[in-house]
């Protein structure tokens, strides 16, 4: 590969391609019809991508809202100097009522005790906390039954402190076409916004649609979209993949740190479950591990890219390390060019001259989703921005 920036202290880093990110929110800001708000999903620290840095690429190409999955996540937004309306996607507990309000943290609401907690804490400060009520349509994780919205907003809507800024719901199967519980979660939201409007409750900004939601289901867009993996370049589904086109904006990259050409017959790494079966192998290091979010269950299972190619991953993978094999007199596909030398860049998801690993051909040696993948990747790795 061309000379890469790498961190100094470990040769081993997540790449992260704000560029790739940028045009990834603008076309899905092309998806949505004037007027209708685009929140952007960045829980997990932007599911291993970085959210402080994520967000301001966000902000400048369309994104007006964004959605945490913890109250920590808020804060740390905040304490960053983002400004946008943030919501928590799920309901905290009550004792962090304060800091919600503190730093004007939208939660999800779907008991009375905790929304009267948070109404309080609001007029002590005397100020008005802001809140999603969510509603179960079917998911069954959380959100009050759609049978008792109205019964709810009655029990708290007298509070002075409190102000619902949006409804909103969880599609299980907005990625499947044509599906018949899909179609009855719609109908559930729908009738249950119906019933608070009917009952003269503001509803503030309605949503429903998520990442696969906003692709093949416009006829829900309604106030705001809810836009998370397919941001960062990662297809939600197959079904997805004909109506959006995306960039990867994650590669995850290492360095070879040590090279040997060990003795026929010697073991690699804990338990030697790879043995060097000839001459003229080269085994290499490179500072990767489990611990960093490659996955243990992938040894002696997985492709590296160096040089241009592709090379098997041998040996057990260690917490902080793998090994990788090169038959330096191969003649097969699995041949670098030439031997792996200390400092050659290693590839595990990105593209290195003409071929290409990808957080979805690893999640399938997984038996897993690629939001795994990044998410792991995300937890340890130096980031470095594109």
């Amino acid at each position: 590969m061309d000379k890469v920036k790498c961190p100094d202290t470990r040769w081993s880093w997540v790449e992260v391609n704000l560029s790739a990110l940028r045009r990834n929110t603008q076309a899905f800001k092309r998806q949505l019809e004037r007027g209708v708000q685009m929140m952007c999903v960045v829980k997990a620290d932007a599911y291993g991508h970085g959210a402080i840095q994520c967000v301001k690429t966000m902000q400048q190409a369309g994104a007006s809202q964004l959605a945490v999955a913890t109250v920590e996540e808020g804060v740390a937004l905040r304490q960053a100097g983002v400004q946008m309306p943030i919501l928590i996607l799920s309901e905290p507990p009550a004792e962090c009522a304060g800091t919600l309000v503190e730093y004007d943290l939208m939660p999800s609401v779907y008991t009375a005790d905790f929304a009267l907690a948070l109404g309080e804490a609001a007029a002590a400060a005397d100020r008005v906390a802001r809140y999603h009520l969510a509603i179960d349509t079917g998911m069954t994780r959380i959100g009050v039954r759609r049978q008792d919205v109205v019964e709810l907003r009655r029990t708290i809507d007298f509070h002075r402190g409190l102000e619902c800024a949006g409804t909103f719901t969880h599609f299980a199967t907005a990625d499947v076409l044509d599906d018949w519980d899909f179609a009855l979660q719609l109908n559930r939201f729908n009738e249950a916004v119906a019933a608070l409007r009917g009952a003269g409750l503001s509803t503030g900004l309605v949503h429903c649609d998520n990442t696969p939601g906003t692709v093949l289901h416009p006829e829900c867009h309604y106030d705001m979209c809810r836009v998370g993996i397919g941001l960062y370049g990662l297809q939600p589904a197959e079904t997805t993949v004909p109506r959006i086109e995306l960039e990867p904006v994650m590669s995850v990259r290492g360095r070879v740190t040590r090279v040997v050409y060990p003795q026929v017959g010697d073991g690699v790494g804990y338990g030697m479950t790879y043995r060097v079966p000839k001459q003229n192998i080269q085994i290499a290091t490179v500072p990767v591990g489990y611990a960093d979010g490659l996955a243990r269950e992938l040894s002696n299972n997985m492709d590296v890219l160096v040089n241009g190619r592709r090379a098997r991953q041998v040996g057990n993978i260690c917490m902080d390390q793998f090994m990788l094999a090169v038959d330096v007199n191969s003649t097969r596909s699995y041949k670098p060019t030439g031997p792996v030398e200390v400092g050659d860049v290693v590839t595990l998801i990105g593209t290195d001259g003409d071929e290409r690993i990808t957080a979805d051909e690893m999640a399938a040696q997984r038996r897993t989703i690629n939001y795994e993948v990044v998410c792991d990747f995300g937890m340890r790795l130096q980031k470095i921005y594109t």
